[in-house]
């Protein structure tokens, strides 16, 4: 028995998945593909073993399990599609879930599940332990090349240019929630992060512009009863894309194995 798999958008990271699961994953069928310019999807598919459909963001719906990995834009027409529809939904714009917590209510009558991947970011499965008993404070660090930040809506609205940099420079200093609808297409690790620990409104973001690294890094630190920990990670950046780095589409093949392993490790 074979599990079904849809990607909305061929981009930095559906793409590379596509390509994953038309290799060869065990238990996982791709069957559809959604992508807003179908001239170069189809060409991008062209050398697949076993092409997939290319079809409408709502079509997608028919898979049993739906990424989404398109513009925050699009990220409700997926979603509502794939929720109404009682599907598996795996977000990587986990951001433009924040505002839209309505769709887990939806979920829960519908029988859908949301499943968010970690993306980019690392420790998860740690967090999301010390968020079982008291946590004092979680708070994420993230550095990027500045190159990777420009054309963010926070950035464009505060008239912030991080053109020319000679030295790092404080971009945001807030919440995930804040920073998830800031930086939409930069910082869904923090909406990871939030959802997996105490809340958008209590993890603290800070976000730096910085020209001396090349690869997008970021820090978590929390302070619970149960630990005290901090751990970094540096991600090289997409080279379709700055703001992704090579190891989202990673894990989100490594999530979609999950939802059909015979073993599967971590919580």
């Amino acid at each position: 028995m074979t599990t079904t798999v849809a990607i909305g958008g061929l981009g930095a990271i559906g793409l590379p998945l596509a390509r994953a699961l038309d290799g060869g994953v065990e238990g996982l069928t791709l069957i559809a593909v959604a992508a807003r310019d179908h001239a170069k999807a189809r060409a991008n598919l062209v050398r697949f073993r076993r092409p997939p459909r290319i079809v409408p963001l709502a079509a997608l719906a028919e898979a049993d399990i739906v990424v989404e990995a398109v513009p925050a834009a699009l990220f409700e027409t997926i979603a509502h599609a794939a929720i109404d529809a009682g599907r598996v939904f795996v977000p990587a714009s986990v951001g433009a879930l924040l505002p839209r917590m309505d769709l887990v209510e939806r979920a829960r009558i519908t029988g859908a599940r949301i499943v968010v991947p970690t993306g980019a970011l690392l420790g998860l499965d740690a967090v999301r332990a010390a968020a079982e008993g008291p946590v004092q404070s979680v708070t994420l660090v993230t550095r990027k090349p500045p190159a990777g930040l420009k054309g963010a809506p926070h950035l464009v609205r505060r008239g912030i240019d991080v053109t020319g940099l000679t030295a790092p420079l404080l971009v945001f200093e807030g919440n995930a929630f804040d920073a998830a609808a800031g930086f939409p297409a930069n910082v869904n690790v923090a909406a990871a992060l939030a959802l997996a620990g105490i809340g958008p409104t209590r993890t603290r973001v800070q976000i730096w512009a910085d020209p001396a690294v090349t690869r997008n890094t970021h820090t978590i630190q929390v302070e619970a009863d149960a630990a005290r920990f901090t751990m970094t990670i540096e991600n090289v950046p997409s080279e379709d894309n700055p703001r992704t780095g090579k190891l989202t589409p990673l894990s989100v093949l490594s999530c979609l194995r999950g939802l059909v392993a015979t073993l599967k490790v971590g919580s």
